[in-house]
């Protein structure tokens, strides 16, 4: 028995239907959509508590402890007129430069931040080449006399931290790899020595 390609799409489309339309019987609650348990066109009545950012100033506010191993700090102090970072504008060294944080009191910028993970590729104006082949280790890991570009923007990893109330209770507990990783990184312990890195 033969069929045509007419007949053999419509019956193709028939069942797609079919099961499109025995699939659309399910729905979802639009309460069940998100944390705050309330329909969707209440939402105005469901506010959040009001943010509380420090007013504490540079040097006079508390370490607040790391998320998690390794985690970026958040910011305790104030940073009122200090954002944003530009090129230009970075007052966050003012503090944190390794060669001043002591004086100032301020925690310094790690190693890290002083490390060119980027490979150099070559643009001429016309014509991108990679200076590296991807299924080769060929980044090097080398240490750099300034602030990476790559970490120049304090504010896409560090913020500062609201004091408001959760709408959610967040009952985590970080479990920490060093003794002191509430407070401490651990990457300036491996980062000169445990990187399997190609050294050029």
């Amino acid at each position: 028995m033969k069929f045509s390609k007419l007949t053999i799409s419509i019956a193709a489309i028939a069942a797609v239907f079919t099961v499109g339309c025995a699939t659309a019987a399910k729905t979802v609650s639009e309460e069940s959509l998100g944390l705050r348990k309330t329909d969707l066109y209440s939402e105005s009545t469901t506010t959040g508590d009001k943010t509380l950012y420090s007013k504490d100033a540079a040097g006079g506010s508390k370490k607040i402890a790391r998320a998690f191993q390794d985690a970026p700090p958040m910011i305790p102090h104030d940073t009122e007129g200090m954002l944003p970072i530009t090129i230009d504008n970075n007052q966050c060294t003012m503090c944190h430069e390794p060669t001043v944080a002591p004086s100032m009191g301020a925690t310094p910028i790690p190693k890290s931040h002083f490390m060119d993970f980027r490979p150099k590729h070559n643009f001429d104006g016309k014509t991108f080449t990679k200076s590296v082949d991807n299924m080769k280790n060929e980044v090097s890991v080398k240490p750099i006399s300034q602030l990476a570009g790559a970490r120049f923007n304090c504010s896409q990893c560090h913020a500062p931290q609201s004091t408001g109330k959760l709408a959610v209770e967040n009952d985590f507990e970080a479990a920490y790899t060093r003794e002191n990783g509430a407070f401490k990184s651990s990457w300036d312990e491996v980062i000169l020595d445990d990187l399997d890195t190609l050294k050029k």
